[in-house]
């Protein structure tokens, strides 16, 4: 797990630690700066400024996780310096959650290429078949949350930043919408009574936790754990979000594993099949592997899915027929899915067809969001814009902009009632390189992130851009060439790797002509400490926390710095 290293802990000391700037961080100076933090703070409970999870030993070796300390605030300063007693004058104008990269999975379906792991490492996860039911421990986690917690106002929504599907199922969308808008829920598919993925196959590829043998996994020191696989297609209850929520598009709820173009002819066969590839040989898999990292490639689909290799039988499901980009705005729209709401969850009408699934909400009085869909038909995991949507983009942030400017960089001026804006998409701006044509418009050309970005420092206006898909922690300032026209780029990490975080946004205004963006991660409510012995949900999401920690192609380094992690983000505001 990163560290506090010492200009985390320099930035964590804020204004109010400049007394701890000429000394070398020791433990007890890392407290003084918590309790810092502390004191800024209104409501902490239950988020990584109290506890976050730790090992209990470190080293390349199997360990359990404990309560660790909690993390500080860290006051980012690139785009404005921040005011002495700020604190005293503050006042919240949004607070929010944000869910990203649920992978909500069917670990069972025959679509998956779990032998591809060695050279993809996201391939497989061995925590990945508890992933349903401890999807619903961060549902808790957020629904106990009392409120921000450096304004303490309550929690307007949660926006999910896509990937909340796997494989691009319908069974994986109808356990999504169940787990955010409540009800209960059978992980499992094809055979009612029992398990058929590569966990029970025997396979030494694959840590099986119900056998005793020798693999990777157990050589790192995985345990033996008996009635695992039973326990994680059971079924269980998830309350539902108190709060309503938003839904932004990621690569794998709009093509098939996230990777594949859409529309391949005869792809259900796959799906539904009862063929599951589950072992190949080194070399076809190293090429397999990849012609997926290569946009504008070719992908071999037959031999992906089928060809030569260990294969199992497995039973057939038609609940894993992949849904179509409209399909899963239709179950969005669905009345039976509204849950705490808002009709649609940002959907409309207008989404319907499937082809341009971009809107905008209300966040609160004064701020608009802006739902972005950065994926592609094409395939390939990483995304871009199309020029249509980035058009819309430009209008909609004119319309409310009485400053913007021109793409000549004149100062433009008009007389127009003001809105700030934060925009939300799954790819991020270093992440939008893949600009092969969307078959929704072919014609539509793409354009990449730099390009985007550009267009954002334009306005104002914008304060943050927040997304995901790197399933990791990165807080970037994007200056522009005044000051006012700079913007934070807020980027959090998934829920399927560790360190499985959600993370509030709060937007507050200092009373001093600049605002402050406050970044809190929070985990699931599951306990650290994981029991081997008890099969509950909450214990189930307390070993897919472990489990994540641990896996043989775990990047730790996904926690991402300090100065990524608890912020506080300052920016000029811009209608003072």
């Amino acid at each position: 797990m990163a560290e506090l290293t010492r200009r985390g802990f320099v930035n964590a000391a804020g204004l109010s630690g400049v007394g701890l700037l000429l000394c070398t961080p020791t433990a007890s100076a890392i407290d003084r700066v918590l309790r810092e933090t502390t004191r800024r703070t209104i409501a902490p409970a239950g988020t990584t400024l109290e506890s976050a999870a730790a090992p209990v030993n470190s080293g390349p070796r199997y360990t359990r996780l404990t309560s660790g300390p909690g993390w500080p605030l860290v006051v980012r300063q690139e785009l404005v310096a921040g005011k002495a007693d700020r604190d005293d004058r503050r006042t919240g104008l949004a607070s929010f959650v944000q869910f990203t990269d649920l992978h909500v999975t069917d670990t069972q379906s025959p679509v998956r290429f779990e032998y591809l792991h060695s050279f993809t490492g996201s391939a497989h996860r061995p925590q990945e078949t508890l992933g349903v039911v401890s999807t619903a421990a961060l549902v808790r986690r957020v629904n106990d949350l009392g409120g921000g917690p450096f304004t303490g106002r309550p929690l307007d929504f949660m926006m999910t930043t896509g990937d909340n599907t796997d494989n691009h199922e319908q069974i994986e969308l109808s356990w999504f919408l169940d787990l955010l808008g409540g009800g209960s829920i059978t992980p499992n598919t094809g055979d009612p009574n029992r398990y058929e993925g590569v966990q029970d196959s025997g396979s030494s590829h694959y840590w099986n936790p119900d056998t005793v043998l020798r693999d990777d996994y157990t050589e790192k020191g995985f345990p033996h754990l008996p009635g695992l696989l039973d326990a994680a297609i059971a079924r269980f209850s998830s309350p539902g979000l108190d709060i309503p929520w938003y839904c932004t598009f990621g690569n794998h709820d709009n093509t098939p594993v996230g990777t594949l173009p859409a529309n391949i002819p005869g792809i259900e066969y796959f799906y539904t099949g009862e063929r599951k590839v589950i072992g190949k040989d080194e070399r076809t898999c190293r090429a397999l592997a990849s012609a997926m990292e290569k946009p504008g490639g070719s992908l071999p689909v037959a031999e992906l899915f089928g060809g030569g290799g260990t294969i199992r039988k497995v039973t057939p499901d038609d609940r894993r027929t992949p849904f179509s980009t409209a399909e899963f705005v239709q179950a969005h729209l669905d009345p039976a899915n509204a849950g705490p709401g808002p009709h649609g969850h940002g959907f409309t009408e207008a989404n319907a067809d499937g082809r341009e699934v971009y809107y905008t909400f209300r966040i609160a009085p004064g701020i608009t969001g802006i739902s972005l869909d950065t994926t592609t038909l094409a395939g390939f995991a990483d995304g871009s814009i199309g020029l249509a949507q980035y058009l819309w983009v430009e209008r909609t942030l004119r319309r409310a902009s009485s400053t913007y400017y021109n793409v000549w960089g004149s100062r433009v001026t008009q007389n127009v009632s003001d809105e700030l804006f934060v925009l939300f998409s799954h790819h991020t701006s270093g992440t939008m390189g893949n600009v092969l044509p969307d078959s929704r418009n072919l014609l539509d050309p793409r354009l990449n992130g730099d390009t985007f970005v550009g267009l954002l420092n334009r306005f104002p206006n914008v304060l943050a851009w927040v997304n995901g898909h790197t399933h990791l922690n990165k807080v970037v300032a994007h200056p522009g060439n005044t000051p006012a026209q700079g913007f934070w780029e807020i980027n959090t990490a998934s829920h399927v790797d560790f360190p499985q975080h959600a993370r509030v946004i709060e937007v507050a205004d200092n009373a001093d002509g600049t605002l402050s963006l406050f970044t809190t991660l929070v985990e699931s409510d599951a306990p650290y400490a994981a029991d081997y012995d008890d099969t509950s949900p909450g214990a189930l999401a307390s070993l897919y926390r472990e489990l994540s920690y641990n896996d043989v192609h775990a990047d730790l380094s996904r926690a991402g710095s300090a100065a990524d992690r608890n912020t506080e983000l300052l920016l000029v505001h811009p209608l003072r």
